[in-house]
């Protein structure tokens, strides 16, 4: 049966102070004093059952014993410096993106390779999650999520407003002779009725009391995927407009009623843990994502609880 290790504070104190061969520096080496370092020693030579060390007058030396630890204990903590090291590296030099689909495909996908031309050192990987996905919160430096509200302690930054309307191509609103009332929505087929948007939109319109169950229903899981059905005269999406504005200013889609609905609940909205705030590549994605949207004209207004120390 194997023997347990020495403490491992004791194992510390031994490779600096073998490679020292000095009490006081390797002190200053740990963040300890010399006494404290003396300590850790005896207590090693008391738990391994023989000295490792010869004090002499003015200087010390290894025993035959010290000695055949010595250089496989001095290797193996050179080797744990140089896992940190590595795993540090690749860390700073990754950055990992946990991104609600709509994001990642109508915003993140256009716009990255300006990031990344400012920042080459940065390798920034992206993981999509559907909408009816809980995000993975605590697998990614930053979440950027929808529909669910970030951790209450993370730091959080509203980025969009949940806002909706329906929009759809203008030949399909051509097919029954243009939309003129919210009424002529419902001789079209809607995109994904089941959607709780949809109600909310037509009771702003005015018509509190539609009914939409019997109509065929589907859930595409992300706004990309409505719009691009609504691109093709599938059928009309409740969608939101800054996510389809490329499609609305080359006239793939039409926005026939300025009724916008707004859940502020439901918004878009970039987290990450407390411990990642002082992160560079953290605050220089979180800083260049927030510019972005604020030239846009699309940032979120930012409420007191969302702002955490940054």
């Amino acid at each position: 049966m194997r023997q347990p290790l020495p403490p491992l504070t004791a194992i510390r104190a031994f490779e600096a102070v073998s490679r020292h061969l000095n009490f006081t520096k390797a002190g200053e080496e740990l963040g300890m004093t010399q006494a404290a370092v003396s300590y850790q020693i005896r207590a090693l030579e008391e738990k391994l059952g023989f000295p490792v060390f010869t004090r002499k007058a003015r200087q010390i030396e290894l025993t035959e014993n010290g000695k055949q630890l010595s250089q496989k204990v001095i290797d193996a903590f050179e080797t744990l410096r140089d896992t940190f090291d590595d795993v540090r590296k690749n860390n700073d030099c990754q950055l990992v993106v946990t991104s609600n689909t709509t994001f990642a495909l109508n915003w993140l996908a256009s716009r990255l390779t300006h990031f990344q031309m400012e920042n080459p050192d940065l390798a920034v990987r992206i993981i999509p999650y559907g909408t009816l996905e809980r995000p993975e919160f605590i697998n990614s430096d930053i979440a950027i999520s929808a529909c669910y509200a970030p951790p209450k302690d993370w730091c959080r930054y509203r980025l969009v407003s949940a806002s909706f309307t329906p929009l759809l191509s203008p030949q399909l609103a051509d097919s029954i002779g243009g939309i003129q009332t919210p009424e002529d929505l419902l001789k079209l087929p809607l995109i994904d009725p089941g959607d709780h948007w949809w109600k909310l939109w037509f009771a702003k319109a005015g018509l509190p009391d539609v009914d939409l169950s019997g109509r065929p229903d589907s859930r595409m899981g992300s706004q990309a995927l409505e719009a691009n059905r609504a691109i093709a005269g599938q059928g009309v999406g409740i969608l939101t407009p800054y996510f389809s504005r490329q499609a609305l200013e080359t006239g793939l889609l039409i926005q026939p009623f300025d009724i916008v609905g707004k859940i502020e609940e439901e918004s878009w909205y970039l987290s990450y843990r407390p411990v990642h705030k002082h992160a560079r590549k953290v605050r220089r994605f979180r800083d260049w994502m927030l510019g972005e949207l604020k030239k846009d004209g699309a940032l979120a207004e930012q409420h007191a609880e969302d702002l955490q120390p940054a």
